[in-house]
């Protein structure tokens, strides 16, 4: 029997776990990733953000009921549950608008022949509005993705992820990088300090184009935003060019006749400027990145549909958009503007 049986380096937890094996952790939250998402045919998704705390409306309503079935419930405790059903709004919209998405992207994939899983929706994993965009993806069937992280409260992997595609991260910014390298568009749902962390982060990205692609970023929920998020003060003292361009996030670069003017409240405006309809979002950079004839009612049907079924809006795709972009599809080099 020999004196000396080191187990292998990779097989040492006690190495593997300590300051010494960090590299190895963090190439394996990249490589393990990378190779599952492969595996199941995820090449492009829609990253949903927002906040853990926000319930369901079955749920909010519950804990509102039982409070005041106690009836000596402290009076701030009522009123924290009832901001609670309030917020609950943004769970349904998150759930339906996922459900609509992925249902959207898998006609899609059928009319375009398509192999494996497109704009698949991805979230952090967690409970909240990241449960509701992984329900509302697997309510329609699709393959929806969730990068949870480790912390000692409130996160925990929901149970709407897909089979096979629940992560788990231990180092905050494999788990960012995995949410954004492979998202065609953001939606970011009203959250705490988390969310505004992954949205400004974003910006930064895409202002510095360290995301080169077009990337849209869809603020969702005018009435939370727009107390807690305000552009305009930092382009006046000059330490930001513009509040938020919107026609800069467009894929196809076209005018602001092209986004639709919403009506239902939860549609974002920032800087005055009427948020891009996700539906659209997607069917243009689609168009685009298979390089084929833009077809407008095959680019604008998602968005159309959406509109009709919940989101009102007041007016759609001017007679200027259609010509902006029919002189668009006939521009011979307009393919090297979408690597």
């Amino acid at each position: 029997m020999p004196r000396h049986m080191p187990p292998k380096a990779f097989n040492n937890a006690e190495f593997v776990n300590s300051r010494d094996g960090r590299v190895m952790r963090i190439m394996a939250e990249y490589l393990e990733p990378q190779k599952r998402l492969r595996e199941a045919g995820i090449e492009d998704t829609i990253v949903f953000f927002g906040s853990a705390r926000t319930l369901s409306r079955s749920d909010a309503q519950q804990a509102l009921s039982t409070l005041r079935e106690k009836g000596d419930a402290p009076s701030e405790d009522i009123l924290r549950a009832e901001r609670g059903l309030e917020m609950s709004r943004y769970y349904e919209s998150a759930r339906e608008l996922a459900y609509r998405l992925t249902k959207w992207a898998e006609e899609l994939a059928r009319r375009q022949n398509v192999a494996g899983n497109r704009f698949s929706v991805v979230t952090g994993g967690g409970p909240g509005i990241m449960e509701a965009a992984n329900r509302g993806a697997d309510e329609a069937g699709g393959s929806t993705i969730g990068m949870n992280i480790s912390l000692p409260f409130e996160q925990y992997p929901n149970e709407y992820i897909s089979d096979g595609l629940a992560f788990e991260f231990h180092y905050f910014f494999m788990r960012k990088f995995w949410l954004v390298y492979l998202a065609k568009a953001a939606v970011v749902m009203p959250g705490g300090f988390g969310t505004l962390d992954e949205f400004m982060e974003l910006l930064t990205l895409v202002q510095t184009e360290k995301i080169r692609r077009k990337l849209p970023i869809v603020l969702f929920g005018s009435q939370y935003w727009a107390n807690i998020v305000k552009f305009e003060p930092m382009a006046e003292f000059g330490t930001i060019d513009t509040a938020i361009n919107y026609r800069e996030t467009c894929p196809a670069g076209i005018g602001p006749d092209t986004y639709a003017k919403w009506n239902d409240p939860e549609a974002s405006r920032v800087g005055g400027r009427a948020v891009a309809v996700p539906g659209t979002i997607a069917g243009l950079y689609y168009a685009h990145q298979k390089y084929g004839e833009l077809d407008w009612a095959e680019v604008c049907a998602p968005a159309i549909e959406i509109a009709e079924q919940g989101f009102h809006a007041d007016r759609y795709f001017s007679d200027t958009s259609r010509e902006q972009l029919a002189r668009f599809e006939k521009n011979p080099d307009w393919k090297e503007r979408f690597p």
